[in-house]
């Protein structure tokens, strides 16, 4: 169960997927993940984990609630 707090990028990307979301695909300044017709930008930290905040941002844009974010194993 993944917490609201610092992540990897790794690890972000892999619970997106399990949500559902495609890729990264390259493209702008970050890669994004798809799900439809939304797009959200994966942030690349240069080896340094995704801090609560940019989390919370992350989730926020497309909508993700934070209970379905805490019940991925």
């Amino acid at each position: 169960m993944p917490s609201i707090g610092p992540i990897s990028r790794r690890k972000l990307i892999k619970y997106l997927r399990k949500l559902g979301w495609d890729g990264p695909d390259p493209g702008g300044k970050h890669p994004a993940m798809t799900k439809g017709d939304v797009t959200i930008s994966i942030p690349n930290p240069h080896g340094h984990d995704i801090d609560r905040g940019l989390l919370l941002t992350i989730l926020a844009e497309p909508g993700i609630d934070r209970a379905d974010w805490e019940a991925l194993k």
